[in-house]
């Protein structure tokens, strides 16, 4: 059901080169009754799906290490960052994009996950719903080497970390990744490591 306090006015596209920014105006009825007219930028990549394998036994999680431009411009000297594995939909749903995500990116074919929850990761500007697995792994999954596609200028080393290390690099700021943190919070939380 849409907000009925809501009017969509207009729709601008700002840029359409990587994904679309658009200028969106709309007038808001407030409660003291009166309406205002406001402007907001809103950034459309699509929705994504975020995994965390992670192995009992051992003791261990899979993670990515890969160069995140936006990070970089704003003070991450070298631009990498430490992530659990993660893509856009693309045309997919949540559960088929996540299993070819964690194939390409990590090397381990999964068949089964368990989403957790969803979350707008960043929605002061950006439309993106992020859907959030959890998947155990063992080694007899992994089918290649991963590293992300060639194609798609990918370049991702696959990480495997004790549990209480990955928790460690959290506190001294080597992990930085929201997604990350909260799949790594979420074992912890559930006791499932």
């Amino acid at each position: 059901m849409k907000n009925p306090d809501i009017t969509l006015l207009n729709t601008e596209i700002l840029s359409d080169n990587w994904y679309t920014l658009n200028k969106v105006t709309y007038s808001v009825l407030k409660k003291n009754g009166t309406t205002e007219t406001q402007s907001r930028e809103a950034y459309d990549r699509g929705n994504g799906a975020v995994i965390l394998l992670y192995n009992k036994a051992s003791n261990t999680v899979i993670l990515t290490r890969q160069f995140r431009l936006p990070t970089y411009i704003n003070g991450n000297p070298t631009g990498m960052l430490i992530e659990a594995c993660a893509g856009l939909l693309d045309n997919d749903n949540p559960e088929d994009c996540i299993k070819r995500e964690t194939e390409e990116e990590t090397g381990y074919k999964i068949s089964s996950v368990q989403k957790v929850f969803e979350a707008y990761m960043s929605p002061g500007s950006v439309t993106e719903i992020l859907y959030f697995f959890i998947a155990e792994y063992s080694s007899e999954m992994k089918i290649n080497d991963g590293g992300g596609l060639e194609e798609e200028g990918e370049n991702i080393e696959v990480l495997e970390l004790t549990f209480e290390e990955s928790l460690k690099m959290i506190d001294t700021g080597e992990i930085k990744d929201a997604k990350t943190m909260m799949l790594l919070q979420h074992l912890r939380i559930k006791g499932i490591m």
